[in-house]
């Protein structure tokens, strides 16, 4: 029986790419849903995202989602934040005023330096301050696509399992326990994306 995977759709992304590079990774299994039932019963749990920390929060919240998340990261369920499912990890937002985030990564989510231009959009190489599962099989130094003006900024740096620069070192991947994150998009990364999903797709599968 193959894992199951649930993409949530929180009305903040392009999911159908998101699904389709798990294809392409050779993941099956894969749902994309805003039901917090199918989310509940998940094998593993994918948020990705573009758009405003406010609005994403809002809408998990509106859909049911936002507990659910929180209870089945508690359970060690693996999860995979993508880009905004990297920043509302993050303990407060600060787009546009102070908003609440999950907290499972205690920090902020902040605007890239002011002396960059915003968003960063482009490739970007990411190097592997400590070992991770999710990297497993890609080499360090390998480039990703990045599309973001915000960054998550983690009270513990020892989670960062990705570094990239945009003016200033940033963390582009995070990992707790099996909960794990990356600011770039590996769906529109090419190889090495793919390789990171597939690797998630074997983490859930070891998982379940």
């Amino acid at each position: 029986m193959n894992p199951r995977i649930v993409v949530i759709d929180y009305k903040m992304g392009n999911l159908r790419s998101v699904k389709k590079g798990f294809e392409h990774a050779g993941v099956e299994g894969v749902t994309v849903s805003d039901d917090a039932g199918q989310v509940a019963a998940a094998d593993g749990i994918m948020l990705p995202g573009v758009g405003a920390f406010r609005d994403a929060a809002h809408n998990l919240r509106e859909a049911g989602l936002w507990d659910t998340i929180l209870e089945r990261l508690s359970a060690g369920v693996p999860f995979l934040g993508i880009c905004l499912g990297m920043q509302l990890l993050a303990s407060l937002g600060l787009e546009d005023g102070e908003w609440e985030g999950l907290g499972v990564v205690p920090g902020r989510c902040e605007r890239l330096p002011g002396e960059v231009k915003v968003p960063h959009i482009g490739w970007n190489t990411v190097s592997y301050p400590v070992s991770s599962p999710l990297f497993d099989g890609i080499e360090e130094g390998s480039a990703f696509y990045f599309v973001h003006s915000y960054h998550l900024v983690p009270q513990d740096p020892s989670c960062i399992i990705g570094l990239a620069d945009y003016g200033v070192p940033f963390a582009a991947a995070v990992q707790k326990q099996d909960c794990f994150a990356v600011q770039f998009h590996p769906e529109k990364s090419s190889a090495a994306g793919l390789r990171l999903l597939a690797n998630f797709g074997r983490i859930v599968e070891e998982g379940a």
